[in-house]
């Protein structure tokens, strides 16, 4: 350990924390004893064994010990965490609960959120701001306390929305947001410079994990709404309807003020609710790649006055 810094410990999984790992590599005031990951998992259609981007990025830094336990709040995995020694706990992206044993370290354990708290709480916040047509959203550092998300506020930072951001790039724009947070103030937190503040339950609402069929386009509501859920649910569940030809994943879309009746298909796309139309650019039919709506209509013209399949 180099004298002064603080010992930490980071734990995350998906890409959200990669670049706070690689700016905690490098911080002056820390010493990165151990990064906490989830398990290497089948990945893609040969179901090749892939490891997380936070255990990838901490191989590149050669941070050692690189743990994947099962589950975080089993009595070994707390043993072993604790045997590091850390002074501090950084995480960001995990999806499990932190064990009392880990928020009560020498500076506690802080958690990178996406979204402005108690805004959006749970394990969807980057979705949930684009479903709701927010114009800002931004990363929440906080002191983590036992209950999901409700721990006290250290900082904020806010994010203008242009209202045509996808998940990825909305999480990419944030990963780095994120960083940046805790590169100005985890210092200062260590040095007891800063307090955090309690947080308010006013406004809190909490997002639950995604499901497969969150994905499927409600075409009684509007296109605006519609549009909304395509860009958010990527790449998981993605938004589809069905129809008498299978499954069609809608990738890109736009909103027209009038269309036909909701359900039923014309040349330029899909009928939703209140009379608009989700005018349809690229979708994907089952079993086949990605295709503009134009080259979709050249092979099954067919569907143009047909409504999809309830």
């Amino acid at each position: 350990m180099t004298e002064g810094r603080a010992r930490t410990v980071f734990i995350g999984s998906g890409g959200f924390g990669r670049e706070t790992l690689w700016r905690l590599g490098e911080h002056p005031d820390v010493d990165l004893v151990g990064v906490i990951t989830a398990p290497p998992r089948p990945a893609g259609r040969g179901g090749r064994t892939t490891v997380t981007p936070i255990h990838e990025a901490a191989r590149h830094l050669d941070v050692r010990p690189i743990l994947t336990p099962s589950r975080l709040r089993a009595a070994e995995t707390i043993d072993e965490v604790l045997a590091l020694a850390p002074d501090v706990v950084v995480l960001a992206d995990y999806g499990q609960l932190v064990p009392s044993a880990l928020l009560g370290v020498r500076h506690g354990a802080l958690n990178l959120h996406p979204s402005l708290l108690p805004r959006y709480r749970g394990a969807t916040p980057i979705p949930a701001a684009i479903l709701a047509g927010d114009r800002e959203t931004g990363v929440t550092l906080m002191r983590m306390d036992e209950g999901l998300d409700t721990g006290p506020i250290v900082a904020q930072t806010r994010v203008p929305l242009a209202g045509d951001e996808t998940t990825p790039l909305l999480e990419e724009m944030l990963e780095v947001e994120a960083a940046e947070l805790l590169t100005r103030y985890l210092g200062p937190w260590l040095r007891g410079k800063i307090a955090a503040t309690p947080q308010s339950d006013d406004g809190a609402t909490l997002t639950r994990p995604l499901r497969r069929e969150d994905g499927r386009l409600d075409v009684s509501r509007p296109a605006v709404e519609l549009e909304r859920q395509v860009r958010a649910y990527q790449p998981w569940p993605g938004s589809f309807v069905e129809t008498d030809g299978g499954r069609l994943v809608v990738w890109r879309c736009e909103v027209e003020a009038a269309g036909p009746s909701p359900g039923l298909f014309d040349e330029r796309g899909l009928g939703a609710g209140d009379g608009s139309r989700l005018r349809l650019l690229e979708v994907q039919p089952a079993g086949r790649d990605r295709m503009s709506w134009d080259a979709y209509l050249r092979g099954r013209s067919s569907i143009v006055g047909s409504s999809i399949v309830r």
